[in-house]
């Protein structure tokens, strides 16, 4: 007889998978959430709101998970993949509500997969959303064993007349930087081919865990920053850099001024330069130590600065806009 585990897929292991990742995503249950892991669905309800617009987000870790691999430490990768949904949904001034996630392997191993989903779970606590459900596949002659790769998608609301889309941005507003945790979860393609020695010492750390340094999460922020003060548009610096990102706050002709000397430039940016890699290209695809752009009027910039560095976090004003043209201009 052949059974399901000759095949390479252990349906036990599925068990145990399940079991540990309940006890996980139980810790992100917030009101509104009306089913458990485990059912065929997640069910949440929307509560009162008078006009409301969904706003959902998908994306994943990247080769970043390839670090994770090679130093076992599964537990923050689950933290960017939170992070990369919904950070973009907030740039709309959603707020999120929902989380799931899709984890793929050749061999599933319980534990490994807890501790991504562990990780999951973190940041959706940051985020204040729950994890209502997902998806584990293994999938042996797939992928490799070993091998893992993680997405999620993210489901917020907003009200249709306080939806943050660029329409108030004017010339002269301010552009303000919050600061990243470090690379975030992008360009980790070009990050392994300069960077090999993971156990290498870098500012007192090892390379793999700087690497590893998960994304970080903004809403919390965002969301104090929105109950007191006009945010007029948005960017969460992602793939692209300063060079894509920032001018999708826009709607309509304008250009970005940034300062690149307004801040300090994190070390980590400045050792891949020194391996090779050009300025314009670090711009144009890592945040350069700017996870996360505000835009706001120029007469509140000096408060919304005050407010921010209230609340824990580093902020500098980084430029400012000009009508006319398109894109950015780095100065």
């Amino acid at each position: 007889m052949v059974t399901y585990k000759d095949s390479g897929v252990d349906i036990n292991e599925g068990y145990k998978s399940v079991k540990l990742v309940k006890e996980h995503a139980a810790k992100t249950f917030i009101p509104g959430v009306l089913s458990n892991i485990g059912s065929f669905a997640g069910m949440f309800e929307l509560g009162e709101y008078k006009n409301p617009v969904l706003v959902s987000g998908t994306d994943g870790v990247g080769t970043k998970l390839q670090i994770a691999f090679k130093t076992n430490k599964y537990d923050t990768v689950g933290i960017d993949c939170v992070a990369m949904c919904v950070n973009d949904i907030l740039c709309h001034g959603a707020k999120p509500l929902f989380f799931l996630d899709y984890l793929a392997c050749g061999k599933l191993e319980a534990n490994v997969a807890a501790d991504m989903v562990k990780g999951v779970s973190d940041g959706c606590i940051q985020a204040g959303c729950a994890l209502i459900g997902g998806e584990t596949a293994e999938m042996p002659g797939f992928y490799s064993d070993g091998e893992y790769d993680i997405a999620g998608f993210c489901v917020g609301v907003v009200e249709k007349d306080e939806i943050i889309d660029g329409s108030k941005i004017k010339d002269g507003d301010t552009l303000i930087g919050i600061a990243s945790s470090g690379l975030h979860s992008n360009g980790f393609s070009l990050v392994r081919k300069l960077i090999t020695d993971l156990d290498a010492d870098f500012n007192g750390q090892k390379m793999g865990d700087v690497l590893l340094t998960p994304t970080k999460i903004y809403v919390k922020l965002i969301q104090a920053l929105m109950e007191e003060f006009e945010i007029k548009g948005m960017a969460h610096i992602t793939g692209g850099g300063f060079i894509e990102n920032i001018p999708r706050m826009f709607n309509g002709e304008f250009t970005a001024i940034v300062e690149k000397n307004s801040y300090e430039v994190p070390a980590i940016f400045k050792h891949m330069m020194s391996l090779g890699v050009r300025e314009e290209d670090m711009y144009n695809t890592y945040n350069m130590g700017i996870g996360f752009v505000i835009c706001v009027s120029s007469d509140i910039a000096p408060k919304v600065l005050e407010r921010i560095t209230s609340l824990g976090e580093t902020a500098y004003v980084i430029g400012h806009v000009e009508a006319q043209g398109e894109g950015i201009c780095l100065k």
